[in-house]
Formats: structure tokens, sequence, C-alpha cells
């Protein structure tokens, strides 16, 4: 009884003065610069000074990613490695510190429990596949710190609700955000000059997309299959639409091409079953393919043109195949 009655005294002593019970840790070791703890309830830690090492699939992990649920990165480190935390499947959050200036090369690949991300405001670079096939990330801020998002960074991210581009990017990369069905809207900010190959494919619930007046050109298949999207307006600064740039875009009804457009890729509107108005701003006829419409019935769509140049878009191939040919 009197051991019972003291263990619960120095129990209560602990409590009092504030003291933490540790958890107990399973496994640790070191990683290049750095060391690491495993906590029994699944907390990975990560302490030192300098660049997390980085790996590969080819390379085992230091830690067991079968038993990680959270991610602690302490202050002092400077990167997020390529690969570190690929497959943790039960790694639900993360806390990166002020002092990480990039995230890895697929560093996040396939976390398929993970659901939101604060990014802070030193990381300058996201690369490659960073968040690739994290399907449940509903929420992820990018800081304006953030100045290169990778290829394939949010690709398969069907989760992800919505996502705010900084003005210091100044590209949207291949497949940066390829399946993201659950984007309704997306904001391209005026520093962004050129979006991708497939950039937005499959992005299916995309209602509303707004694009920067700095793009230049819009990638082969950029917008392809984005069937939610009804409505695009291409700013001035854009002078070339890649190939199925908006094939299979079967809900997009109107378009507005503007006067710098010279080059229209071919199958750009394949598709495209609900289209019924095309507002071309350029006085002379671009020169396209056929394909440009394939299966989109522009006999029953009406192109709005500039007044003078009726009768060129009325003699124009392909652009003659539509139904009403209007002054803007």
């Amino acid at each position: 009884m009197k051991n019972i009655n003291l263990t619960i005294f120095l129990l209560c002593l602990l409590c009092a003065t504030g003291c933490k019970i540790e958890t107990p840790i399973i496994e640790s070791g070191t990683a290049g610069e750095l060391t690491w703890k495993l906590h029994k309830k699944g907390t990975l830690t990560i302490s030192g000074t300098g660049k997390m090492s980085d790996y590969d699939l080819s390379i085992a992990l230091p830690w067991n990613r079968d038993l990680i649920t959270s991610v602690v990165i302490n202050a002092g480190v400077t990167s997020v490695g390529s690969y570190a935390f690929n497959y943790c499947t039960g790694l639900t959050s993360v806390t990166i510190p002020n002092s990480v200036t990039d995230i890895g090369r697929n560093a996040f690949l396939a976390c398929s429990g993970l659901t939101s991300v604060i990014i802070p405001n030193s990381v300058s670079s996201i690369g490659d596949g960073a968040f690739n096939l994290c399907f449940i990330l509903t929420s992820i801020i990018i800081p304006n710190s953030v100045t290169s998002i990778g290829n394939y960074a949010f690709f398969g991210c069907y989760g992800l609700t919505s996502v705010t581009i900084p003005n210091s990017v100044t590209s949207i990369e291949v497949c940066t955000f390829f399946g993201c069905t659950g984007l309704t809207s997306v904001t391209i900010p005026n520093s962004v000059t050129s979006i991708e190959y497939r950039a937005f494919y499959g992005c299916t619930g995309l209602t509303s997309v707004t694009i920067g007046n700095s793009v230049t050109s819009i990638g082969n298949y950029a917008f392809g299959y984005c069937s939610g999207l009804t409505s695009v307006i291409i700013p001035n600064s854009v002078t070339s639409i890649g190939d199925g740039a908006f094939s299979r875009c079967t809900g997009l009804t109107s378009v507005t091409i503007p006067n710098s457009v010279t080059v229209i890729g071919n199958s750009v509107f394949w598709q495209c079953l609900s289209l019924t108005e095309i507002i071309n701003e350029s006085a002379t006829p671009q020169e396209i393919e056929a394909s440009v419409f394939a299966q989109t019935d522009i006999s029953a769509c009406t192109l709005r043109v500039p007044a003078a140049s009726l009768d060129d878009y009325r003699a124009a191939p392909v652009w003659q195949d539509f139904g009403n040919i209007v002054a803007i």
C-alpha cells in the first residue's frame, strides 16, 4: 500500500511541477547530418542543422514508414529530402519549420492519409511530385516565397478543393494539378508566363479559371477533360494555344480568343459538345486544321469576329463552317 501511495504522490508531483512524461522512443538513429526519433505513438521527430538526406525508391528509408502517423521537423533543418516520406500511408500531419527552404522531389509521394499541409514562408521551391498521389489532401497554402512548383507536384490530389498560386510563380509546370477533380476554381496570377502540358488535365470539378495577363502560351492539353468548365477568357498576352488545350471540355459553352493569338494547335476544342459561341478578336483568321473542332458541332455555333473581317472568316478554311458568323 505504501508503494502505491508513493507512486501516486510522485505522479501528482510531476503534474504539479509541469514535467512531461515522454512518449517512449521505439526507434532512433542518424540520417546524414541529422538525428531522428520515432516515438511509440507514431510521431517522427527530425532534429539537427542542415539538409535532410535525399532518397529514392531503391533506397530504404532509415525510419519505419509503416509506423509513422505524424512528422515534426525541428528548427535548423533546411530541407525536406527527396522521397523522405514516400508511401507513409498512415501519415496525417506534418510540421515544417521556417528554416526549411525547399521540399524535395516526391518528398510526400503517396502519403494517402495526409489531409493538410502548411508550407512556411521560408520555402522557395516545391520539387517535382512533392505531394503526388496525396489523395485526400484538401488544403494547402503556398506562400509568396515559393518561386518554383515542380512537375506533378499535386498530381492526383483529387481531394484538393482550393489552391492559391502565389504571385512569385512564373510557370505552371507539367501535370502540376493533373487529376485534381475537387478543384472548383483557379486564379493564375499575373506572374505566370506559361501553363505547361496537362497542367490541369482532368480537373473535372473546375468551373472557373482566371488566366493572368502575362501568360503567353497555353500548353498541350493544359485544360483537357475539364468537363465542368463553362467559359474561358484567354488574355491578350497569349500568342499560342497548344494541341488539345481544351479538348473534352464538354461543359464549355463560350470561349474568347484575343487578337494576340496566332497559333491554335490541333484538337484544341475536340469534343466540346456544349460549345455555342466563340469570340475571335483576331483581324486575320488563324490558319487551323479541321481537327481543332473535331466532334464539336460548329454548324450550331456562333462565331463573333471583327466587323471588318467578316468576309475573311466566311472564306477561311474551317472558320467558314460555323453556322453563324457575325460581327463582335
